[in-house]
């Protein structure tokens, strides 16, 4: 066992002899304020913003503040472990980056910035579909990282062939299908600027340099952008599949498949008779439905329902390392981190993400060392107590 990520308070410390102080805001659960600050209204608003009067995103944040942590003393956790393994994929801490599109919206290096930064701390990255850049770019990005693909279900089936084999060549590992943005939610934030920024190309590198989508147009990309954008979106949305659809995927991926959106136990007992490896307990972070169930208040009841059978991971909500911690005991094999990474990333590209990454993982081991837990195995309902 080694002292783990914590050391990173040491550094800021010690960088304080000389009158340095971090970048940005260390607070994880502050990052959204500091955003808006620097952020344009749109892209702030893309990022930020959730369905309806956006009650689900506020239910995500309070679940957490319903459950405490109940620190115990006197246990040896000097020394803690991390690391894991889950579906195959080694990770210094339970924690990947989850899929997050547009990112050139944020920083105009977007999700490579995101990929090197990720690469440099060894913590896997979801790449979305909805990417500003191509596979074959962010993998380039990311070298020697750890990565997977996360899918919005094309619904065109020789694109959607050709985007899984691209990503299996470019060795993304696990598929992470998407399975509750189908259509989008009613988003207020977006709606009131009028801003898609699909609709203006962005977001749409993974289709627009697919050689399998570019063979259906007329004119590239490049030379009729509107065209392009209007081939793109009937692939893009408007079907909601059913479980019967899934064997195309297994038949075209070989690698784990992990299903995105689930918030039902019996969705999630139909994820494992269907023969998946993963799900993620997720109401995409509140941006799809409003009033819906918080995701953490799914997840013990799917955790004790499947948890024995299939990997969960769970994202919506996630903020600060307490906050894992909290979900780790629930059940959770993994967090993913989403809005404070692309706050990062906002703030200061790949230099941003890292700082932000590396205060996560910290609070996280000095959490769980200083709740008198030297492993992630030692985490359980046991950890917790109802506020």
């Amino acid at each position: 066992m080694t002292a783990g990520h914590g050391s990173y308070q040491s550094e800021i410390y010690a960088a304080g002899l000389a009158d340095q102080v971090p970048p940005f805001t260390t607070n994880g659960a502050g990052l959204e304020s500091s955003a808006r600050e620097i952020m344009p209204k749109e892209a702030f608003g893309y990022v930020a913003g959730a369905a309806g009067a956006g009650k689900t995103a506020e239910a995500n944040r309070a679940a957490f503040d319903n459950w405490r942590i109940v620190p115990r003393m006197l246990r040896d956790a000097t020394a803690r472990q991390t690391a894991t393994e889950v579906l195959g994929t080694m990770m210094p801490a339970p924690v990947l980056l989850a899929p997050i599109g547009v990112q050139s919206i944020l920083h105009p290096e977007g999700e490579l910035a995101t990929a090197r930064a990720a690469a440099e701390l060894g913590v896997p990255m979801v790449m979305s579909t909805a990417s500003s850049y191509s596979i074959e770019d962010v993998a380039e990005a990311n070298g020697e990282g750890s990565r997977w693909f996360q899918l919005y279900w094309p619904n065109d089936p020789d694109v959607c062939v050709s985007i899984l084999q691209r990503a299996e060549k470019a060795d993304f590992t696990t598929l992470v299908v998407t399975l509750d943005t189908w259509q989008l939610g009613w988003r207020p934030s977006d709606l009131d600027s009028a801003y898609l920024p699909f609709l203006r190309g962005i977001g749409t590198e993974v289709y627009f340099s697919d050689p399998v989508f570019r063979a259906g147009l007329s004119a590239s990309p490049e030379e009729d952008l509107g065209s392009a954008v209007a081939h793109w979106l009937p692939m893009f949305s408007g079907t909601d599949r059913n479980w019967e659809n899934l064997p195309f995927l297994r038949e075209h991926w070989g690698g784990p498949i992990v299903l995105k959106g689930i918030q039902h136990i019996d969705d999630a007992r139909r994820a494992v008779e269907a023969g998946m490896d993963g799900i993620v307990v997720s109401n995409h972070g509140g941006r799809q439905v409003d009033g819906a169930i918080a995701s953490l208040d799914a997840l013990p009841g799917i955790a004790e329902a499947v948890g024995d059978r299939i990997e969960i991971l769970f994202d919506s909500g996630i903020r600060t390392g307490a906050d894992a911690i909290k979900a780790l005991s629930l059940g959770a094999r993994a967090v993913l981190l989403g809005r404070p990474y692309a706050y990062g990333l906002a703030h200061a590209g790949q230099a941003g993400v890292r700082h932000t990454l590396r205060g996560f993982l910290a609070e996280l081991d000095l959490t769980l060392s200083l709740s008198g837990n030297r492993e992630l195995a030692d985490l359980g309902r046991h950890t917790l107590s109802r506020a």
